[in-house]
């Protein structure tokens, strides 16, 4: 069968997801014929993406969320806004997607979360089937528990979900632990999509922690933190286009562009792990037996949705703030989970070819 991607431009968990499924779905003699990937400003397309997806890319505009100046909390009023201002040039993206469509001749779009993705089902209609696949999907299962309060920020992003997933065939929630199928919502739930890289990683402790920061504001932070221990390693992995591949700011602090292999390694031999709430990385560390702290980026209601869930999982803590001494005094308390959840993570090849194929 033939498969056409369209990811989420985005952070970096999207993009690792579409990585694993392209390789899975090869491993089961698929081809996946092409990938859209929704651009954003404030992110580069990470050259692992680009070197591994094995398909043609094409870059079209797509609708992303607006941050404040200091690049820390998300504003969705303005995000609303900036949507609507720019929507001359999503409906050019809809008409390059359709000519793909039309060339590509796909069996399956699968849609990882990007809202033109949906849009583009909802009004073209094409023959091809329509799978939507995100954690962010997870939120309509009834057995998921929501942050309380926020009943805007919530009534935001189940409207996010039906936007990014208008018309589809088939809803796959990844999770962080096993739910209940919800047919009768189109809603089926699977295990993380973890590259294969990381079962042949060999596990240690070699002292630092490790931090994802999706916004480089959070780099503040984390100066604040080494002047006050100093003595305490840190590797720091961020999307700062004007600073270097790697940036030693001294013996014990490096910050580094996004590189999927050194991130892993530096992963596989962290004390702890601390991030911003996403999905992707937080499986990571799960699978590793690293402990978390999660902090979902101010504003961004679907980290704190994320924050909640993987701790239910119990994958660590969460926090308003990137604090670094609390990842520290959380540690020694730390419950491995890497057990059951390797077994989990270990089906999903099983779980989407069934569904996909």
């Amino acid at each position: 069968m033939k498969y056409l991607f369209i990811v989420q431009g985005e952070g970096r968990g999207h993009m690792t997801q579409a990585l694993s499924l392209a390789h899975m779905l090869r491993q089961s003699n698929h081809q996946v014929c092409r990938v859209i990937v929704g651009k954003s400003k404030r992110r580069n397309l990470p050259a692992f993406f680009v070197d591994q997806i094995g398909a043609p890319i094409e870059h079209l505009a797509s609708p992303n969320f607006e941050t404040d100046k200091n690049q820390k909390s998300v504003k969705p009023v303005k995000t609303v806004i900036k949507s609507i201002l720019q929507t001359k040039k999503f409906r050019k993206s809809i008409k390059a997607i359709h000519k793909i469509v039309k060339e590509d001749e796909p069996d399956v779009i699968i849609n990882f979360y990007d809202f033109l993705g949906g849009i583009y089902n909802f009004i073209k209609k094409p023959k091809a089937k329509f799978v939507c696949i995100a954690h962010q999907f997870l939120l309509a299962h009834p057995e998921f528990d929501f942050p309380s309060g926020r009943k805007l920020d919530k009534a935001s992003l189940k409207l996010g979900n039906k936007v990014a997933s208008m018309g589809a065939d088939k809803i796959l929630c990844l999770s962080f632990q096993y739910f209940e199928d919800f047919p009768k919502k189109k809603l089926f739930v699977v295990p993380p999509l973890l590259r294969e890289e990381i079962k042949s990683l060999e596990i240690s402790n070699e002292g630092h922690i490790l931090a994802y920061m999706v916004n480089p504001g959070y780099g503040e932070e984390v100066e604040h933190f080494h002047k006050e221990k100093p003595d305490q390693p840190l590797h720091c992995f961020w999307d700062m286009k004007d600073r270097p591949e790697e940036y030693v700011a001294d013996d014990t602090l490096t910050f580094h562009q996004l590189n999927d292999k050194k991130f892993l390694q530096k992963m596989a031999s962290a004390k702890g792990y601390i991030t911003t709430a996403g999905f992707e990385s937080v499986c990571e560390a799960m699978y590793m037996g690293k402990p978390v702290l999660m902090v979902p980026v101010e504003g961004h209601y679907e980290q704190a949705c994320n924050a909640i869930d993987a701790m239910k999982a119990g994958a660590g803590i969460s926090s308003d703030q990137f604090e670094i001494s609390k990842l520290i005094d959380y540690i020694p308390t730390y419950k491995d989970t890497s057990g059951w959840f390797r077994k989990w993570a270990d089906e999903a090849p099983k779980y989407f070819i069934k569904h996909l194929s």
